[in-house]
Parts: C-alpha cells; sequence; structure tokens
C-alpha cells in the first residue's frame, strides 16, 4: 500500500503533508489489534500523552475510496463536510479526485484551503443563510440545493448566477439512523411549482437532490428515489426548461455489505431509469462511509468508584465532547480496554462517565470491563463521524484539545 501512487499522493497532501504521520502494519484479520498496539506505542509512559486523542488511519480512506469507485464507478463522491472536517480528510479525499458537499460559509472555506476548486463543491444546504450565499458568489461556488420558493427568492438577491438543483423528499425509508426527510425535500405536488419559481425568477434548475436519510437499512428505497428524481427531470422537459445534468443521491452511506448492498440497487436504478441520458453527471454525498471506519479515539481514564463488585469510572471524553456520537447520532459504544487482554481476566458490571458535573453525561451503563485504574485507557472504535464535528466546550472540557495524530497502515 505504502508504495502505491494513491497513498503516496495522499501523503502528499495539503492537510497533510506537514504533519508527521506514523506507519504501522495492518492485519486485516486483527485490524483493531495493530491500531491498539500504535495507540499503546502513543500513550507509553514518557511520551508525555495523558489525555484523549484519536489515530486516523489514512491508508482506510485510500481503501474506501478505491472500494466506492469500483462498486459505484459512474457517481462522482461528493463528501459530506459536515461529518467531519479533519483538514487531512479533506485534503486526502481531494488528492483523490472527490467533490465536496458543504452546508455553510466555514465549510466552503475549509474545504478551498486544501486546493478544492469551487466547481467541485455543492451548496447542499436548502435553506442558506443570506451571508453565506453572498460569500459563495463571491468564491465561485456556483451549485446550490433549494426546496421552497422562498429559498429561490433569497437565491435570486444573494447569488444571481447560482444554478439550483431541486432537493425532493425520497420515499419513506423505513429503519434509519437520522430521518432527513422530516426537515427537507419538496413533496410531488411541490415539484412543478418549484421548478415555475426558478424559470420566473430566470434561474437554471441544473439537476434534482435526494436524501433516503443516514444509514438506511431498507436499499430497495434509493430505486423509488431514483425513479422519483427521473419524474422531476421529465417535468422540466415538459415545461420546456433546459434539460437538467446533474443527480445527486445523496449519503447517508454505510461501509461494509451494506454500501454494496445499496450500489447494486443505485446500479440497477440509474440504468433503468436514467441509461438513455448519458450526459446526466450523477454524484453522491458520503459522509459517515469515508470517515466513520478510519478513525479511532483512545480516552484516559481520570476517576474511579467501587461500589461493592460494581466498578464506576470517569474517562476525559464524554457526551459533550467527540461521544457526542452516542445522543446525535445513535453511535452504540463499545469501549475496550487499550491493555492488552488476558485470558480468563474477570470482569465487574461497570459504569463509564464523560468528565462534565452533568449525570446526562454517562457513556455506558451495566457494561462488562476488567478492573481498571486511574491512567488507564478505554478504545472507542468507528469514531470518525459525527464525534470531532459536533462536540463542544462545556464544562470547560474543550473537544480541540483531544489531540489526532496521522497514520497509515500497510
Amino acid at each position: 500500500m505504502v508504495g502505491s501512487s494513491p497513498m503516496q499522493a495522499v501523503l502528499l497532501a495539503p492537510g497533510v503533508k506537514d504533519r508527521k504521520v506514523l506507519a504501522f502494519k495492518r492485519d486485516a484479520l486483527k485490524e483493531k489489534d495493530a491500531v491498539s498496539a500504535l495507540m499503546r506505542s502513543i500513550s507509553a509512559p514518557g511520551n508525555g500523552v495523558r489525555s484523549a486523542f484519536y489515530v486516523f488511519d489514512l491508508a482506510k480512506v485510500v481503501d474506501l475510496y478505491r472500494g466506492w469507485r469500483r462498486a459505484l464507478s459512474t457517481v462522482r463522491p461528493c463528501y459530506a463536510v459536515k461529518c467531519n472536517p479533519e483538514p487531512a480528510l479533506l485534503g486526502a479525499l481531494a488528492t483523490l479526485g472527490a467533490g465536496f458537499d458543504c452546508a455553510s460559509r466555514r465549510e466552503i472555506e475549509a474545504v478551498l484551503a486544501v486546493g478544492v476548486e469551487p466547481r467541485s463543491i455543492v451548496y447542499a444546504n436548502p435553506c442558506k443563510p443570506e451571508a453565506h450565499l453572498e460569500y459563495a458568489a463571491e468564491v465561485g461556488v456556483n451549485l446550490a440545493t433549494y426546496d421552497s420558493e422562498e429559498e429561490v427568492a433569497k437565491i435570486k438577491r444573494c447569488h444571481p448566477t447560482c444554478e439550483l438543483v431541486l432537493r425532493i423528499k425520497g420515499p419513506d425509508g423505513g429503519d434509519v439512523r437520522v430521518d432527513l426527510g422530516t426537515k427537507y425535500g419538496a413533496h410531488q405536488d411541490e415539484v412543478v411549482p418549484l421548478l415555475q419559481a426558478a424559470r420566473r425568477a430566470g434561474l437554471n434548475v441544473a439537476g434534482v437532490s435526494f436524501h433516503v436519510g443516514s444509514g438506511a437499512s431498507n436499499t430497495d428505497v434509493y430505486r423509488g428515489a431514483i425513479e422519483a428524481a427521473r419524474g422531476v427531470f421529465d417535468a422540466a422537459v415538459a415545461l420546456g426548461m433546459p434539460p437538467m445534468r446533474v443527480l445527486d443521491i445523496g449519503g447517508g452511506f454505510m461501509a461494509g455489505p451494506a454500501f454494496d448492498e445499496a450500489a447494486a440497487v443505485i446500479n440497477t436504478a440509474l440504468e433503468r431509469y436514467f441509461g438513455e441520458l448519458p450526459c446526466v453527471e450523477v454524484i453522491g454525498e458520503p459522509g459517515r462511509y469515508f470517515a466513520e471506519t478510519a478513525f479511532t479515539m483512545a480516552a484516559r481514564v481520570i476517576g474511579k468508584r467501587t461500589r461493592g463488585e460494581v466498578r464506576e469510572y470517569w474517562i476525559d471524553d464524554g457526551l459533550y465532547g467527540t461521544l457526542s456520537c452516542i445522543p446525535m447520532d445513535h453511535y452504540v459504544p463499545h469501549p475496550r480496554p487499550l491493555a492488552a487482554p488476558c485470558a480468563g481476566e474477570k470482569t465487574y458490571t461497570s459504569t463509564v462517565f464523560g468528565p462534565t458535573c452533568d449525570s446526562l453525561d454517562t457513556v455506558v451503563t451495566g457494561y462488562q470491563l476488567p478492573e481498571m485504574s486511574v491512567g488507564d485507557w478505554l478504545v472507542f472504535d468507528d469514531m470518525g463521524a459525527y464525534t470531532t464535528a459536533s462536540g463542544s466546550n462545556f464544562n470547560g472540557f474543550s473537544t480541540s484539545d483531544i489531540n489526532m495524530y496521522l497514520a497509515y497502515s500497510s
């Protein structure tokens, strides 16, 4: 992996090239063990590491990008920056060829800072502050989503040369982690009026977008959403509008077998509903697909209380920090000791608290852990999605104080 051109390019990417990158060997069958060994070396006595930290495996992103291109070769990934705006991740994805989905001025600034061209950014927030729209116009981000007539009027005022992408509400996705359809997306009976509103304003509608929800378990929902999008393309033609050229299939993808299943459904639906429209550019908005599994966090035990056979521990990250993914993103934590496990080691029913004074800052309860001490470490896997991006500074515990170590596995 190290000698391959994608990995070499990522090591020279903006956000990466001026930072130290640690190398370690990854065994596909014992990947977590390899990451743990690296984390033990980072936190070894004498290294001065005494607080929570992350390891970001850049090679994992290279693997995931390759997997995306293999499974969805006709769909350009436009990374959803809101998921994790780590500069090294943005730089790596830009170098690999990804575009970007931004929802605010600050996200656009972060992407431009790693050398991305404005034409590779879609401003994918259907309701945008006026000042942010004016900034998009200033820097040349000229493609934005909408789903209301009021947004058309706002874009006309603030960014009159912007092209539009109509966000529609897709079919009910069933069991999803986060249902975005309750907040965004035009209903079927609103499509024609919204197309007409854009035409009256003199704004070009370049395409259609949808989002089936984050972590959708019913992959067939993509077929229904792509069929609905084709209906909007046809409605625009019937109104005498210029042919659309962009289809945005949204995000919510998770790495693993679920992604492969979704990709198969998407490819079949694209061929069925858009196969005769070869000039349509298809993009997606993956966030967690690239970020979730590439990041691992270690939190330090800073307090302990023993009550009979029950153990209570305090760690230096919690629900107001990067473990905000627990309430926000329905992350289910399975912390494990960083220390190498001992066969037959006794475990105790344990509670793990975050560091703040709020009793709601509880990470796990009734969880089996071996006996631990202050100064030991707990590891949390798959911590790249909606973690560092959504933490706070509550009670004086700052998410930004958590160190990030870049690494690449071979």
